[in-house]
């Protein structure tokens, strides 16, 4: 797929990972929808991206609610008159030990609070978006690619049982997909980015942000950039579909 005039949409678009994709889209000639829950990132990012002589749409939208995924796709396609491209990158964190145990005694575990809303976030809310964003795709006739953000952590990682399960299953929901959207001219794929430079981690005391690259075959943290490298390629690359891409660094958790 030729990326220019294109329109891509990206949840968690304001900030961080989403912000990077939206520009690497943007350099190439795409439109962006933005989908996000904070207002002034919304702003910020927007302006950045009309800088870049592209238009570029703001949608306020929880994307673990149906009704606000619905609402907002129908705007952006209102506003378009197109969708070619769909990003399911929000995601939050909500990091507990499952038990956490001293000397046998429990002192904590991991609440259902904690759980729901990682699997609301991460998982329901890629669910809701692939889906809302497939049935357009149909509608429209042209085609086009969904793209999952997964993780690292899909192998799973120590104190992310919520979040490590999330990101498995939206690598899983992008093979499904590729079987069962193939058909409509829909590609899909997933994203597995490794510890990535986004504002958590660079803020981190630098003994700290050691103890993270030190493992890392690269020891480096991946750049945002790099991740959205690896999504204009996926959109680009009209042979691939059904797979995740690891991008990593060489890690293995």
């Amino acid at each position: 797929m030729l990326i220019k005039d294109k329109v891509i949409a990206i949840t968690g678009g304001g900030r961080g990972l989403g912000r990077s994709m939206a520009l690497a889209f943007a350099d190439k000639g795409g439109h962006v929808a933005l989908l996000d829950l904070n207002q002034s990132d919304l702003d910020e990012t927007c302006a950045e991206l009309r800088a870049r002589g592209v238009r570029a749409e703001a949608y306020l939208a929880n994307v673990a609610r149906e009704d606000e995924v619905s609402t907002a796709m129908d705007a952006v396609v209102r506003d378009f008159g197109r969708l070619d491209v769909m990003i399911c990158n929000a995601g939050i964190t909500r990091d507990a030990l499952l038990v956490k145990a001293r000397e046998g005694e429990i002192v904590s575990k991991m609440t259902l609070e904690q759980w729901n809303a990682v699997i609301g976030v991460n998982l329901t809310g890629v669910f809701l978006c692939g889906r809302e964003a497939a049935e357009r795709m149909i509608r429209l006739g042209n085609g086009g690619v969904i793209i999952n953000i997964s993780s690292i952590s899909r192998a799973g990682n120590m104190g992310q049982t919520n979040y490590s399960a999330a990101k498995a299953g939206v690598a899983a929901m992008a093979v499904v997909w590729s079987k069962e959207l193939a058909r409509h001219g829909i590609r899909t794929g997933a994203i597995a980015p490794g510890f990535c430079a986004t504002e958590i981690l660079t803020a981190m005391k630098p003994e700290v942000l050691a103890k993270v690259t030190g493992p890392v075959p690269l020891k480096r943290l991946g750049q945002p950039e790099e991740i959205a490298h690896t999504a204009t390629y996926i959109v680009e690359n009209d042979y691939f579909t059904g797979r995740v891409v690891e991008v990593d660094g060489g890690l293995r958790l």
